[in-house]
């Protein structure tokens, strides 16, 4: 075998440290990309992704006809799937938030009626 340094599979870079025999998979740029492709790329970063008191209810439900249009233009479905990626390969920590908002997908409109 040979040491190729820091390397890249499937997307995820690998950083080695030989002194204390750990590595660190890392999956910065796509996280990077994946922000500025929700137009997150701005936002405040936070060291708990959903707390535990969080709850999805039904006043946070479209009340209008022209919520729910501008509420199906954004691409929700892609951004959990995009989350569920990162989940997957190194950021376990975001597992509660994906399932938890990953439960309303198929039908956004009934926020608050799933449990």
């Amino acid at each position: 075998m040979k040491d190729l340094g820091e390397s890249k599979i499937l997307g995820m870079e690998i950083s080695r440290d030989w002194s204390i025999g750990k590595l660190w998979p890392s999956q910065e740029n796509y996280v990077f990309k994946m922000l500025k492709r929700f137009n997150m790329a701005e936002e405040k970063s936070v060291t708990t992704p959903l707390a535990g008191h969080f709850r999805l209810s039904s006043s946070q439900c479209p009340s209008s006809q022209g919520e729910e249009d501008e509420m199906s233009q954004v691409p929700y479905v892609s951004a959990v799937g995009s989350l569920m990626y990162a989940m997957v390969c190194t950021r376990p920590d975001l597992a509660y938030t994906v399932s938890t908002v990953s439960r309303f997908m198929p039908n956004l409109s009934n926020i608050g009626t799933a449990r």
